[in-house]
């Protein structure tokens, strides 16, 4: 199943994408709740299933939107997850920990909700706080069923699906503030989308990523690459909070950032970043 959220005619409206992709077929949206989304994810995760009101939309007719625009908590993030990535971020003169170039535990970090962005919007650089912009694909994990504590063994039972994060950063940003939440967090710098896909559907151990500005592929990985796996950040981030139905961990990026060449090759107004999962989909944004 690929859970989508959309605007059409100035409503907003949830759906689920047929195989092809071409066709939305709209799902009765539940009342009272901050995210009609996160409803529906946990109603799926507890075997109700959603509601069809019966109206179709191609997919070419809409405009997609972040799937979740209103989690319970910020992203939760994993830095330095990809052996490659480590080595080119510890070398790059923008990691503030200059001892362990591959961590020994997850790096947990936050993005703010405020920097959810559609899949195919304008990511808004405010050019008078950075001009280091830098792109992170990412493969962007959603959580289903709530819980604290939770063990590697049954980390999975809590997945939901997956989704395709561009975790945007505002290199000069997180130097100067000596910390990564500010330079992460700045409005639509974390494009997500273009869907959900369950996790019955998609192998997370086996899952291509490439990241491509302007055309040019400078991210290619699996994620079988990953140092810490899946159930082993749902289990070091449990141990800590309680997760809940609909919050969003972006599991790291793989090397080809822009802080890994020299020079760095950093962002500048018109460029498109296009972030790709086998078994996803794409999301495309560009730089204003």
């Amino acid at each position: 199943m690929k859970l989508a959220k959309f605007k059409v005619n100035q409503a907003v409206k949830l759906g689920v994408v047929d195989v092809d992709n071409a066709v939305i077929k709209v799902i009765q949206s539940p009342g009272n709740t901050i995210d009609p989304m996160i409803a529906v994810i946990e109603g799926l995760s507890n075997g109700t299933s959603p509601e069809y009101t019966g109206e179709t939309f191609a997919i070419n007719d809409v405009h997609l939107l972040s799937p979740i625009s209103q989690p319970n908590k910020n992203i939760i993030c994993v830095g330095k997850n990809y052996h490659a990535h480590a080595k080119e971020f510890a070398g790059s003169g923008f990691d503030s920990n200059k001892t362990d170039v591959i961590p020994d535990l997850p790096i947990i970090f936050t993005k703010a909700p405020s920097s959810l962005n559609g899949p195919y919007d304008d990511v808004v650089v405010p050019w008078t706080l950075s001009e280091k912009i830098d792109y992170e694909s990412e493969l962007g994990v959603i959580i289903g069923k709530g819980g604290r504590t939770i063990s590697k063994e049954n980390a999975y039972d809590h997945v939901f699906g997956y989704t395709v994060i561009n975790d945007v950063t505002a290199r000069d940003t997180q130097s100067a503030h000596k910390q990564w939440f500010l330079g992460k967090s700045i409005d639509t710098f974390c494009p997500m989308g273009p869907w959900i896909v369950s996790a019955d559907e998609v192998d997370p151990t086996n899952m291509e990523i490439t990241g491509i500005i302007n055309g040019e592929e400078r991210q290619r990985a699996n994620t079988s690459d990953l140092i810490f796996d899946i159930p082993t950040i749902i289990a070091a981030i449990s141990a800590s909070m309680t997760l809940s139905p609909g919050d969003i961990i972006a599991t790291g990026t793989p090397a080809g950032v822009g802080i890994g060449f020299n020079p760095p090759k950093f962002l500048k107004k018109g460029d498109v970043m296009k972030i790709a999962i086998s078994g996803i989909g794409y999301i495309e944004n560009t730089i204003t």
